[in-house]
């Protein structure tokens, strides 16, 4: 998924509450340079900051150029030079570029890539730089700071987060007589059987990534389960609370709320096209041009179960532990890192939220972005991804078993339950690749 970037924000300097720290950054314990003051200005010699990100698409290749623009034109001595590339081609190419010391030095990833990177010992310990930033897990929403922490050291700053909301067609839903979108589990139903009698089925549910996984894993949340044990060595989203999750969408189906075997994107043209009511997807649909001639609202996803909880995805500030890395281009880097979030506002034009809670805080936000309300509401109780190195392919099942599920193959334990053996199989793998 491209991931969308935003522009302008608060304030044009940075002012940090102390100096960065300059020892003890380095995951290998040595000097990690200096040349940042107390102020937060970088004070050392003339440096170009190497940046890879993966976004490539939408409005990004716009507003990236333009954030570094203004950036450079304010530090004469830092030049930002970002190397834009696929995400996948991010994750392939990074590892052997920093083993070569030919790698960037400063990075993004998503959350589930961290801990595969900080196991190869392809991070620096960032604790140092994150202290002399004056950061703690209070200056961004609840529990996403946590997944830049791998085995008692943290390796990131979070940049900004994506949670799952849900997307009404006002229209649509007025067909059934329904003026009040849906905020529990009764009046969801209630919503679905009154579509249902005007010949609409209200949500179109999909056993991909995008968004049947997100909705799965938002349920078992909701129903008190988890995906993994705590210290992420067994799969446990077959759980009761697994099975209730994913028998909970497959009746939509049996209920004939929704079609049988939607194809991918399926739910969210369905929406556009005023064919259903109910769409759950993250907050980058936010920006979607086929919305422009909809009479359209977004919400919270509704609380199904005991617990509220939605999925969200997180993207972090890395400092690659390049081969004869230069300090003072970590310092620099660092400097651009507390830069971009406190300019961060404007980010959210392009569908995401900035993790920067005195950004978010700030009333010019939803001024610009109202649409944004809902999805910023839910962060409270947003989870995000699990931190264990190659998560991503135990993850893979999960999204296997909602297909085999939704389209019949398996009923939901035996296809949780199949599922779960194999992604025990990859974490037992993981576990000897990557160390316990």
């Amino acid at each position: 998924m491209n991931k969308p970037w935003a522009r302008r924000a608060v304030g044009a300097g940075i002012a940090l509450a102390v100096g960065i720290a300059v020892s003890g950054c380095a995951a290998s314990g040595g000097d990690t340079g200096g040349g940042v003051s107390g102020d937060g200005e970088y004070t050392g010699p003339d440096v170009e900051v190497t940046f890879w990100h993966g976004w490539t698409g939408g409005a990004a290749p716009k507003i990236v150029p333009e954030l570094i623009e203004e950036f450079n034109a304010e530090h004469e001595n830092i030049t930002v030079k970002a190397v834009p590339q696929e995400w996948a081609d991010v994750i392939a190419k990074m590892p052997l570029a920093i083993k070569a010391g030919k790698g960037p030095d400063v990075a993004v990833l998503h959350g589930d890539d961290l801990a595969t990177f900080a196991a190869q010992n392809l991070l620096q310990d960032a604790g140092g730089i994150i202290d002399g930033l004056g950061y703690t897990a209070e200056d961004f929403p609840p529990t996403v700071f946590d997944k830049g922490n791998f085995r008692d050291a943290q390796y990131a700053v979070p940049w900004s987060v994506t949670p799952l909301g849900m997307y009404v067609n006002k229209t649509v839903l007025a067909k059934a007589g329904i003026t009040e979108i849906p905020t529990d589990e009764a009046s969801y139903l209630a919503a679905l059987e009154a579509l249902k009698g005007v010949g609409v089925q209200g949500e179109w549910v999909d056993g991909y990534v995008f968004t049947g996984t997100f909705e799965f894993q938002s349920l078992i949340w909701q129903f008190g389960g988890d995906l993994y044990n705590e210290d992420v060595t067994e799969a446990t989203f077959n759980s009761e609370a697994g099975v209730k999750a994913l028998t909970w969408m497959t009746d939509l189906v049996k209920n004939g709320y929704s079609p049988a075997n939607v194809a991918q994107d399926g739910n969210i043209k369905a929406l556009i096209a005023g064919e259903t009511a109910f769409n759950w997807n993250g907050v980058w649909q936010t920006t979607n041009t086929a919305f422009a001639d909809l009479d359209w609202a977004a919400a919270p996803v509704p609380q199904i179960g005991e617990e509220k909880a939605v999925w969200s995805s997180s993207t972090h500030w890395v400092f690659p532990q390049n081969k004869g890395q230069d300090q003072n281009k970590t310092a620099a880097a660092s400097v651009f890192v507390k830069w971009m979030n406190d300019n961060s506002l404007g980010w959210a034009e392009t569908g995401e939220l900035p993790a920067a809670n005195t950004v978010r805080d700030d009333p010019s936000l939803l001024e610009q972005y109202p649409n944004l309300e809902p999805f910023m509401s839910e962060l409270e109780y947003a989870r995000y991804e699990t931190v264990s190195p190659g998560i991503a392919e135990a993850n893979a099942q999960i999204t296997l078993a909602l297909n085999e599920a939704l389209t019949g193959k398996k009923d939901p334990q035996t296809a949780l339950d199949d599922a779960a053996d194999k992604a025990n199989q990859i974490i037992e793998a993981n576990q000897a690749k990557y160390g316990d």
